[in-house]
């Protein structure tokens, strides 16, 4: 426990934090990646550049600092964390790297107001979230590493199938090289591919797991994007029987398994952890709504899959909107999805489980019409890599 004087210190400084917040981070990574370039890896350079992962931090830094007194409040924003950092593969080491770089950033950005003091409180104050997220981390490692199938660290896989799923969207299906079994996962837990030399770097990244548990293969399912470096290199160099390391399932998005209606409301690559959670529950016998956004058929990816399952379930229907349609298409409804739409999905008690997953600009308009038609707080789901403040403005 930080002792009294820190905690007002801490207290007496996040409004300057927070007023130099973005000055703050966008000194501390240039010089984390300066002195202590072997952390690359572990940081997406697109969040880097959008901005979008320096503005995480800077919101982190600052709820911690304003709730440091009253650290209950964080659970569920520390739970992200640490799942995102056993994802990547965090070390209790990097967390000084990190520590040393940030009180040498509000050093340099606040001036004199970052006195001897200030910096000494911040200091303890790091140390003590460091302590907290690497015992949390190491928890998650040993729970991983004592699973039936499961492991610790990373782990070669072979490719053994590839699927196109739509014009831009492709499913790989890996199974172990040692040949020693799968761990169990829940639903909309995601992996992390590791590349030790994508054009001279290496590189981390997350893709949802697009498949139930308990089958003898792990699948992700992944859109081509224009300059995705991960992604573009999956689709044009990662051939069957290649190998690929890969680390253990994470996530603290998970689907909620219970009676109540289930709604998967997901814009173009966001249905990938919606099948996975479709494809748990169709045997379940709940009534689940599949409602997908996408510009038009040539890139809505596994309709055939959903519209099988529809056939075959009376408990799962699906509804298709599209943008952009072409005239072979036949989805359902055509533009965007809109409250009315949705309301038609609803029960009128408005008591379900509602998903929603995609884009940026989709899942602010689908968390504004979840709200809107009265769906309770606690029962809308989504999982956003970037500040969450960015979906509600």
């Amino acid at each position: 426990m930080l002792d009294t004087a820190t905690v007002q210190i801490i207290k007496a400084t996040v409004p300057a934090l927070q007023l130099y917040a973005n000055d703050i981070t966008s000194h501390f990574y240039p010089l984390l990646f300066a002195q202590h370039p072997e952390v690359l890896p572990y940081f997406n350079q697109t969040n880097q550049a959008k901005g979008t992962q320096p503005k995480a931090l800077a919101n982190a830094v600052i709820a911690y600092g304003a709730n440091i007194d009253e650290l209950g409040n964080l659970s569920a924003a520390v739970s992200k964390i640490v799942q995102k950092h056993t994802a990547l593969g965090i070390l209790p080491h990097q967390y000084d790297a990190v520590g040393s770089c940030l009180l040498q950033a509000i050093k340099a950005v606040l001036g004199d107001a970052a006195t001897d003091e200030v910096i000494d409180a911040w200091a303890k104050a790091y140390g003590q979230l460091a302590n907290i997220l690497i015992a949390a981390e190491e928890s998650i490692y040993t729970q991983n590493e004592q699973k039936t199938g499961g492991w610790r660290g990373e782990r070669e896989f072979i490719l053994i199938k590839r699927v196109d799923e739509s014009s831009v969207i492709t499913s790989f299906y890996f199974q172990p090289f040692d040949d020693k079994g799968l761990p169990s996962f829940e639903a909309g837990q995601f992996l992390t591919l590791v590349f030790d030399d994508i054009d001279g770097v290496s590189v981390r990244r997350n893709y949802s797991l697009s498949d139930a548990a308990g089958k003898d293969y792990l699948r992700i399912s992944v859109k081509r994007e224009p300059n995705g470096v991960v992604s573009n290199h999956l689709h044009n160099h990662i051939l069957l029987g290649d190998k690929v390391k890969l680390r253990a399932p994470s996530g603290d998005f998970t689907l909620r398994k219970n009676t109540k209606p289930l709604i998967l409301l997901t814009g173009g690559v966001g249905i990938t952890p919606a099948i996975s959670m479709l494809n748990t529950e169709a045997g379940s016998g709940r009534d689940i709504r599949f409602i997908h956004a996408a510009l038009n058929s040539d890139v809505h990816a596994f309709k055939h899959h959903v519209d099988q399952l529809a056939l075959t379930h009376d408990h799962i229907k699906p509804l298709y909107v599209y943008s952009q349609p072409e005239q072979y298409c036949q989805p359902h409804a055509t533009g965007f999805i809109d409250a009315s739409l949705i309301a038609e999905q609803l029960p009128a008690d408005r008591d379900v489980e509602f998903y929603l997953l995609g884009p940026t600009g989709f899942m602010k308009a689908a968390l504004a019409i979840a709200t809107s038609l009265g769906i309770p707080e606690n029962q809308i789901h989504y999982e956003f890599f970037g500040p969450t403040e960015a979906l509600s403005a």
